[in-house]
């Protein structure tokens, strides 16, 4: 890439120097051979923020995977011993378990492709001086650009013709309103009035003579030199800067850190490569666990190998080496990768039903571990677009706009009117009992609650009817507005374009088929048009009525039509109201406006004042000015003209204009608190704008002195005030920040880094490029799908519909999959040890050739490993949602699935499978078959061994039907298999419960019936399974299944009495519903295995005390 031809930003030249810098014609643009000359020196003005994941990394990483690397050593010990069967069985294991992931991944890659191509922007240029449209990939520096409203800005250009002109920066800096552009270089460095001089001097947000690639053109025209493209513009270097860079080695320098340093570095960067390789420390915390799970099983597998060789003496023969083998695999789920991928991807298919697209399998089970959101607020918590909210008429009447789910669509919603002094229009709400206490977990004194009961009673507002007044704002309001909106009879929707805030006042203007379009078609004909100056702060418009208006107004005068801010307008206004309540202008009037401004905008709303003057004749503009010099000079300028019809005007009303809340939104954040999850809105927006947004949708409380002092003071944040803390001062705050406003990309990850020192696991939403370096450093990054590529790159999630909700239902789905996770883990984990103790045991059989034998052959285990046990866990990977699984605190993502209760349950339940299958071994061989094992059971097949053979039968269809029925029973960890439900009004809810889950009952069943076959077909029994079919032996089998079930049953039940590892009890808040459930109150660890130790050793404590003073 070359380098920038410029010694300092374009920002701070003259278009001039900027033009003979890039040898370009801003008349004509360049040439056709200056152009061919700079395609060949640029590359293509395209942005590389990573693209679609090539299959072969998707492929690598699957193949990578711990436990499919375990796999392929055991694979490779039994093609190594000729046990082809259990070699092939073990490969097709693999084959699945790596196709399943990568199908996956590689469909949602496909997905993300096609949401990347919706878009193929074009750009408007001058070559050769004639105009011409290209893609925007052939635009190359020197290049004059053409701007109007609605394009997107192909490159960063230094703008040299601005007309009106304001573009939409919000993907690139977070600000939520259009900038307005300029020419000159002369900007001021931000709160002085002094000139910059360098470029660090102004960000990029207040470079207002730069248009930037990306942002789109919200209002006016203009022209640009292209001074950067591709990844030398602001956009492309934010996208450089999400690329994960490689982890630098530890150091070797020995000069620095002694002469040790050279091997120890060494060391070191073996054991982080070691590491990284076998999935211990990267990859999120289901992988890691995972991880370390394959290879402590792994570890295990050789300490059992070996001591099956002790046990036999160390005489290494085949059968021995099958036998090491097979005790080996028995502690290995070789199922468990590919029913968590399948889990995984039943779990995507449900996500993308709800608008959300997982371009990382790993991100759905990092879900379930959220402690807190960081949400932007345009477009996410609020709709995105403007609406008119509240209307005021000098006649102290206030209109407000309700229910309005699209803001471009005037027949949504209603409006309501109520007679009102400033600052009464609404009673203050007052929830703090509900959203401190149960969303934002502060203690809150009862008696600052009790305030909350003294509110006023709220006055009924009544349907809004079209009085003089407002049809005389309508007018204004329609009229002064360069939007416009339609109904497309094809689309079957409305349609809008233009300024957000324009677009507000002209739906607002439909809701009374008052709109512009609708206005000029009754003869209202533009005369003039003074547009927006941000100096000033204002627009007019000069129109002449028609002959017959509804308005009685005359048709031989012009009318002026003003809008702007409240404090330039009023200062020009000598009138105010209409009609009966026509007033002058006077110090009071102003006091009482300016009171009614301040309340709207402290309602999170912009406001504007709207105003008219008659002028006396027709307008035009090159007249005389009643009573003033003449106008007629050509040298005149407009603002002199300008400065004489904004006089004398008639203050009509005042509008507050904000970005709404989605519907949704409060109701999910208030599902977020109840389930333990913190959101913190991170927005571009003002201060006062966010924190009225933050209390609509339940951030925060709306009265803030419920909270104590020093948490307030810090809920609400500028930017400018979090990033000038040091980490230590942040890391001193009671609560972090649940509002920051005007946040820039450096303040998201800032907030991030403080986050992850407080031990939270956090998603972080973001839409624009400026959001992709958080995105890609946040535990989950998701991107919007109106967003940037940039951001949907950097981020592991992608939301399509771009709802707050969507990450509810995305955590939501992410914790049933997480406890159905450890559902499935437990039931193949628990057989796994149930077959270890088994086979260990059966070490001691030995027959009359001093040879062990196997209480369940090789080929059993696996059968039962992958058929027996796969399809239930598929099963109960495909359970529903309980009802309090967004009542419940986060799951704690450095224990992961492997909680103290899963490894106590597993422990627990596969010691009583492992002694009911020995104890069926033991009394039919010697209880009954006098304890004859024969010779060469192991493999082969004679008459000495019947007794062998039918004791493997029995023990094979028991372990079966214990795993098969403790898939039911780990439908629930602490409830009873009879009664799953506990608010079931049924006496006998077994069947139904069972049953609710189809995939899993009929795996159950069939597996069930499945043994028989597997029992009795001849030649597969005794060639293959190396048992053969039982008759009385059945009874064993049925007693030890109901020992099973009255043990798991006994251990709930205790579970249940004390309370035991309870480690997620259900949260009662004032938004939780349904029925109190026993096994828990509270977010604390009532009983569990640390409060437990804990209590031990306080008590060891308190007896070495009381030892010391006696």
């Amino acid at each position: 890439m070359p380098e920038s031809k410029f010694e300092r930003h374009p920002f701070l030249l003259p278009t001039e120097e900027v033009a003979a810098t890039l040898n370009t014609d801003v008349d004509k643009g360049l040439t056709s051979a200056q152009v061919q000359k700079l395609q060949e020196e640029y590359p293509p003005n395209e942005l590389d923020a990573g693209g679609a994941i090539p299959w072969y990394t998707i492929f690598l990483k699957q193949l990578f995977n711990a436990m499919v690397l375990v796999l392929i050593f055991a694979m490779a010990l039994s093609f190594g011993i000729s046990d082809y069967i259990e070699g092939a069985v073990l490969a097709a294991v693999i084959v699945l378990n790596v196709s399943i992931g990568f199908v996956q991944e590689y469909r949602a890659e496909k997905k993300m492709d096609a949401l990347r191509a919706l878009s193929s922007p074009s750009a408007t240029i001058l070559r050769d001086g004639k105009t011409q449209v290209i893609p925007n990939a052939e635009v190359v520096p020197g290049d004059i650009c053409i701007l109007k409203t609605g394009d997107t800005v192909p490159a960063d250009l230094r703008l040299f013709k601005v007309m009106n002109l304001s573009c939409d920066e919000q993907s690139l800096t977070g600000e939520s309103m259009p900038v307005d552009k300029i020419v000159e270089n002369s900007i001021t460095v931000p709160g002085s009035d002094k000139l910059a001089e360098r470029d660090e001097e102004v960000g990029i947000g207040d470079r207002v003579n730069i248009a930037y690639a990306t942002t789109v053109v919200r209002k006016g025209r203009g022209r640009g030199i292209v001074v950067e493209t591709g990844m030398q513009t602001e956009v492309g270097k934010i996208a450089a800067s999400t690329r994960k860079k490689p982890k630098a080695g530890r150091s070797m320098n020995w000069r620095k850190y002694g002469k040790r340093q050279p091997v120890v570095g060494l060391f070191k960067r073996v054991y982080d490569f070691l590491g990284k390789f076998l999935g211990l420390t990267e990859g999120t915390p289901l992988q890691r666990k995972l991880a370390s799970l394959a290879y402590v099983l792994f570890g295990c597998a050789l300490i059992l190998a070996v001591i099956v060789f002790g046990v036999n003496r160390f005489q290494i023969s085949h059968e021995i080496v099958i036998y090491a083998i097979s005790t080996g695999i028995a502690i290995i789920p070789e199922s468990l990768v590919a029913v968590l991928t399948i889990t995984m991807v039943q779990a995507t298919r449900v996500m993308r039903k709800a608008n959300v697209v997982v371009r990382d399998l790993s991100a759905l089970e990092a879900l379930g571990g959220v402690t807190n959101i960081c949400s932007d607020k345009t477009g996410t918590l609020t709709q995105g677009a403007m609406i008119v909210k509240k209307v005021w008429l000098p006649a102290t009447r206030i209109y407000t706009v309700r229910d309005s789910m699209d803001p471009s669509d005037p027949t949504v919603g209603k409006v309501t009117y109520v007679e009102k002094k400033p600052g009464q229009e609404e009673p203050k709400r007052d929830y703090d009992a509900e959203r401190s206490a149960g969303a934002l977990k502060f203690d809150v004194p009862e008696e600052k609650l009790n305030q909350a009961e003294n509110k006023p009673k709220k006055v009924d507002e009544a349907p809004a009817e079209l009085t003089d007044t407002l049809r005389m704002f309508l007018l204004a309001g329609a009229l002064c507005n360069l939007a416009t909106v339609r109904y497309d009879e094809e689309k079957q929707k409305w349609q809008t374009t233009g300024e957000p805030t324009e677009i507000a006042l002209q739906v607002f203007a439909h809701r009374f088929e008052r709109g512009k379009k609708v206005l000029e078609g009754k003869g209202w004909k533009q005369v003039s048009e003074f547009p927006f100056d941000s100096t000033i702060k204002r627009m007019s418009v000069v129109y002449d009525a028609p002959g017959d208006n509804d308005f009685g107004l005359p048709t031989d005068d012009s009318f002026i039509f003003t809008k702007g801010a409240v404090e330039r307008i009023i200062d020009l206004c000598s009138h105010l109201g209409q009609g009966d309540d026509l007033q002058e202008m006077n110090d009071a009037a102003k006091e009482t406006i300016l009171e009614q401004m301040n309340d709207f905008a402290s309602q999170g709303q912009r406001v504007l004042a709207i105003a008219y003057r008659k002028w006396d004749g027709k307008f035009k503009h090159q007249q005389n000015v009643p009573g003033k010099a003449g106008i007629e000079d050509p040298e005149k300028s407009d603002e002199n003209v300008r400065s004489q019809i904004e006089s004398g005007l008639t203050l009509l009303g005042l509008v507050g204009i904000y970005d709404p809340p989605r519907k949704e939104t409060t109701p999910a954040i208030r599902e977020c608190s109840s389930a333990g999850i913190k959101v913190h809105m991170l927005t571009g927006d003002h201060p006062a704008t966010a924190a009225a947004i933050a209390k609509e949708v339940g951030i925060l409380p709306f009265n803030m002195g419920v909270l104590p002092a020093e948490i307030a003071k810090s809920a609400v944040q500028k930017a400018t005030d979090f990033d000038k803390m040091t980490d230590a001062e942040i890391d001193a705050l009671p609560e972090l920040p649940l509002v920051i406003a005007r946040c820039a990309p450096d303040t998201k990850t800032r907030m991030i880094e403080a986050l992850r020192r407080r031990s939270a696991f956090m998603a972080m939403t973001g839409d624009g490029v400026n959001d992709a370096p958080s995105l890609s450093n946040a535990d989950v990054g998701i991107a919007m799908g109106s967003g940037s590529d940039v951001a949907k790159s950097a981020s592991k999630i992608v939301l399509t519909d771009d709802k707050f909700n969507s990450i509810v239902a995305a955590i939501r789905e992410g914790r049933r999959m997480f406890e159905n996770i450890q559902k499935f883990v437990l039931h193949l984990l628990t057989s796994n040890v149930g077959e270890v103790i088994l086979l260990i045991a059966g070490l001691g059989f030995q027959d009359e050739s001093g040879t062990s034998v196997f209480p369940i052959s090789p080929l059993q285990i696996l059968w039962i490993n992958m058929l027996t046990s796969s399809f239930p866990a598929f099963g109960l990977g495909r359970e529903k949602a309980n009802a309090e699984i967004m009542r419940k605190p986060p799951h704690s993502t450095k224990r992961g699935v492997f909680t103290n209760q899963i490894l106590v349950d597993m422990l627990v339940y596969g010691f009583i499978m492992g002694v009911c299958t020995l104890m069926t071994f033991v009394i039919i061989v010697y209880g009954v078959g006098g304890g004859q094992l024969g010779r060469d059971c192991n493999t082969t097949y004679s008459e000495s061994c019947n007794v062998v053979f039918q004791a493997r039968a029995a023990v094979f269809a028991e372990l079966t039907w214990l795993i098969l029925i403790s898939a039911w029973e780990f439908k629930s960890l602490r409830r009873s298999m009879f009664r799953l439900n506990p608010d079931s009004t049924s006496k006998f809810p077994f069947f139904k419960d069972i049953y609710e889950n189809r995939f899993l009952f009929w795996s159950v069943v069939i597996a069930f019936f499945s043994v028989f076959l597997a029992v009795y077909i001849p030649g597969l029994n005794t060639n293959v399974f190396k048992h053969r079919g039982i008759t009385w032996e059945w009874g064993l089998v049925f007693g030890g299944l109901v020992v099973f079930v009255v043990g798991v049953e006994a251990w709930k039940f205790i579970k249940r009495k004390f309370n035991l590892l309870n480690e997620h009890a259900v949260v009662r808040g004032p938004f939780s519903q349904g029925s109190e459930d026993p096994e828990g109150r509270s977010f604390v660890k009532t009983m569990s295995f640390s409060s437990f130790k804990s209590s031990l050793r306080s008590r060891s404590r308190t007896r070495t005390m009381e030892k010391q003073r006696d």
